[in-house]
Parts: C-alpha cells; sequence; structure tokens
C-alpha cells in the first residue's frame, strides 16, 4: 500500500470525506491538490508538486488542526474539585 493511500484510509476511517485531482498551472507544470472535508464544514486543502508531498501536506494539517483542538479540549474542561 502507498503512503498517500494510508493517509487517505485514516482520514477515511477518521469520518473525512477525501480525494486528489491533478490540474496544469499556468506555466504548464502540473501540480496535486489533496482535499478533505466533512459534513459540519471542515475543510482541510493542500497544493504540491507531488502527489505525496500534497497527501503529506495535508495529513499534517489535518492532524496539527485535530492536536489544536484536543488541546482547546484540555484547557477548558473544568476543573473537578
Amino acid at each position: 500500500m502507498k503512503y498517500s493511500e494510508i493517509i487517505a484510509d485514516s482520514l477515511g476511517k477518521a469520518g473525512w470525506s477525501w480525494g486528489w485531482v491533478s490540474a496544469i498551472d499556468s506555466n504548464g507544470r502540473t501540480i496535486w491538490i489533496a482535499d478533505a472535508h466533512r459534513d459540519d464544514g471542515q475543510r482541510f486543502i493542500a497544493r504540491a508538486d507531488e502527489k505525496l508531498t500534497a497527501c503529506m501536506e495535508l495529513e499534517s494539517r489535518f492532524v496539527l488542526a485535530v492536536d489544536c483542538l484536543d488541546n482547546r479540549t484540555r484547557l477548558f474542561k473544568p476543573r473537578r474539585r
């Protein structure tokens, strides 16, 4: 299994819809765009020159956002007395 497929599988298991597409930019270069989104409006998009790089960038944004949400949740939980 390719690493990009592992990332996509992990996003799918976490409840995210995902995909990637290649396009040609104005200079004639191929670019890859990776996208993950949920029904609640959350969305992550990454663009890169290679498919794997776009997928890894998407994964890093996703992991960073989830980590920030987890930290925020921990910071604002009421303390038990």
